[in-house]
């Protein structure tokens, strides 16, 4: 157990706010529910609802950071929808948490599983139908997203990655199909579309770290997807953002592009869409 996370449990037995089980009553968007590797934080349209948006922060941020951008909870919780925020590690001399997505480099936790933990204490706790989860995240959350969807398909119904995607080396195949919407901003500086040297010198040199290229992981969903052909089959460039989708591809499979004229941000408008494409698989 880290010492954060002893932390945590030993302010929530103090307080008596939450025990070490989580519980749905006790925990929100600024008290964590906790689950064993980890924890997580909530907030409910209603007691009733029984869809849910996982949504997995950047780098350098928090579960409970997530609900401050109002606009993004504000849009997810109107749609009927519960907001779920895990939290990263926070890496040793930083402020923030972050994710240990590449399966390539050290490992602090198995994150995959801790993302599953957090699906299934939303089953088990809160009453969320599996059937009704749309995993999703921003910057290296959208790469944690694309990482575990490529891993492990069946572990939710969806998955929305927002400007983050697959790192160099690039995962040579998938584990299967998987119904995916990726969002990128057109002039993204940070995560750009073909990706940026973030450490080193040489792309080719393996102890560098490299963003991948988001065409490039779009190939690679198409051929776990089964898609007929490289060109998409359908165009919309109806409304703010230009969408492209492959819809010859294996039974039960979605896989779309949506490119927004702006740099890194989680855009206007975007929640709606993600989930309006989600309900609408």
């Amino acid at each position: 157990m880290t010492s954060q996370r002893l932390l945590t449990l030993v302010s929530a037995a103090l307080s008596g706010v939450v025990s070490f089980a989580s519980s749905a009553s006790a925990c929100s968007t600024t008290t964590p529910c906790l689950v064993e590797t980890g924890e997580y934080n909530i907030a409910k349209p209603d007691a009733d609802t029984e869809a849910a948006v996982i949504f997995i922060h950047g780098f350098g941020g928090s579960g409970s950071g997530v609900f401050r951008n109002q606009s993004l909870t504000n849009s997810v919780l109107e749609r009927g929808y519960a907001l779920v925020a895990p939290t990263g590690l926070v890496p040793e001399g930083r402020n923030g948490g972050s994710w240990s997505f590449h399966p390539n480099r050290e490992q602090r936790r198995d994150e995959i599983s801790f993302i599953k933990s957090v699906r299934d204490d939303l089953i088990e706790t809160h009453g969320i139908d599996p059937d009704k989860i749309l995993l999703t995240g921003f910057s290296i959350g959208g790469s944690m997203t694309s990482y575990l969807a490529c891993a492990e398909p069946d572990a939710f119904k969806a998955y929305a990655p927002l400007g983050g995607s697959f790192w160099r080396p690039h995962p040579t195949t998938c584990a299967g199909s998987v119904s995916l919407l990726h969002t990128h901003g057109w002039t993204d500086g940070t995560v750009p579309l073909e990706g940026r040297m973030v450490r080193g010198i040489d792309v080719k040199d393996p102890n560098s770290f490299v963003q991948g290229d988001v065409f490039h992981a779009m190939s690679i969903w198409r051929e776990a997807n089964q898609c007929n052909n490289l060109k998409a089959d359908r165009f919309d460039t109806s409304g703010p953002f230009m969408r492209r989708s492959w819809e010859r591809c294996a039974p039960g499979s979605n896989l779309e592009l949506a490119i927004f004229p702006a740099g890194h941000i989680i855009p206007k408008g975007w929640a709606e869409m993600a989930i309006e494409w989600f309900e609408n698989l």
